[in-house]
């Protein structure tokens, strides 16, 4: 699979979540087994281009690519602008954000409420591709199937955008109305998918390994997108494509190696935000890793007393030793796989909070 001229490594990709998938969670779920991830979502108002969150947004040291990057507004020659910046910055695919639900960005008619007016959501996406194409960048986008039970114009508008350049088209298969709740629909993101001929993506309440294959021959879609479920869990992708791969289950993760994994990700988390803002952004990353393990409570409870980085990093490692000592792996996540994880989903929340 590729988008536009770009290669994917495979077809499981890591949604955009505002607050969760920063540079160090992307790469993570990379080394584990995702085969595109996309960023946080960029606002396209250049007054905040300045500010700490989005200069951290758009910053790509390190990552492999390829770097795909979401914007969102409401205005296209300031969408066009912000692609360019981030083009500048290293992005090599531009994603273009029309599914966020959230009232503070549908508020100011940016996100899913663009799908209300059709006629600008298609001038966003033209001056997007036209700002890109000279540079040779790609440009996809986001959508939900509707506003609302009642106006589902996914179709409709998924003809447009093909007809304008955008080279794939992700759909997340719940309306606006619903949030997050709810669940997600399929016959729609199928009737897209029959509707075009660029790639289509698939994205909702995805959290197993036959709920992907499930999905996929369902939609017909070309991938998966999977947010809530890769929270605490990114060694999912893996799960996946083996699952994909050869109809079998691979074992739960060794303790040892989530632990790893684990104190590796808070290293690179701690390296992007420093001291201050590390200590407290990494615990909501932690007690999702913990949720389901034995004495994870009591250690989401004390890792949100902590305010030194070092202390946090020592909590961690001496929860997962002591846990290596009771058991080699962790819990099968295999029953009740299809759960929803009982966290908020924070995807696509606006940039100004």
């Amino acid at each position: 699979m590729q988008i536009g001229p770009i290669p994917l490594a495979n077809r499981l990709f890591v949604a955009p979540m505002a607050g969760v998938t920063d540079r160090p969670f992307r790469q993570l779920c990379k080394r584990l087994g995702a085969g595109y991830a996309v960023s946080e979502m960029v606002t396209s108002r250049k007054d905040l281009w300045n500010s700490l969150k989005t200069s951290r947004r758009a910053n790509h040291e390190g990552e492999p690519g390829p770097i795909a990057v979401q914007i969102a507004g409401t205005d296209a020659a300031m969408m066009a602008e912000a692609a360019l910046y981030n083009i500048d910055r290293g992005a090599q695919i531009i994603d273009i954000n029309m599914g966020c639900p959230a009232k503070k960005v549908c508020n100011k008619w940016a996100g899913s409420a663009l799908m209300q007016n059709e006629a600008l959501a298609v001038e966003i996406a033209e001056a997007v591709v036209a700002a890109c194409a000279p540079r040779g960048v790609p440009v996809t986008l986001k959508m939900r199937t509707g506003w609302c039970q009642q106006h589902k114009n996914a179709v409709v508008l998924a003809r447009r955008f093909e007809d304008v350049g955008i080279q794939m088209l992700t759909v997340h298969g719940r309306t606006r109305e619903q949030g997050y709740k709810g669940q997600a629909e399929y016959d729609t993101i199928a009737a897209v998918k029959a509707a075009v001929r660029v790639p289509v993506v698939a994205n909702g309440d995805i959290t197993s390994p036959e709920k992907a294959r499930a999905v996929l021959a369902a939609t017909g879609a070309d991938a998966v997108m999977i947010g809530r479920a890769a929270q605490g869990r990114p060694w999912i992708f893996r799960e996946i494509g083996h699952y994909l791969a050869t109809g079998e289950h691979l074992a739960p993760p060794l303790v040892a190696e989530v632990r790893r994994l684990l104190l590796e990700h808070l290293q690179d988390h701690y390296g992007l935000y420093g001291e201050a803002s590390g200590v407290r952004s990494a615990r909501k990353h932690i007690a999702w890793y913990v949720r389901a393990l034995p004495g994870g409570e009591a250690l989401r409870h004390h890792i949100n007393t902590i305010e030194d980085c070092a202390a946090q990093w020592q909590a961690v490692a001496d929860f997962f030793s002591a846990l290596g000592a009771q058991m080699d792996r962790l819990p099968s996540a295999h029953d009740g796989a299809d759960a929803v994880p009982p966290v908020r989903e924070t995807e696509h929340e606006p940039e100004q909070h």
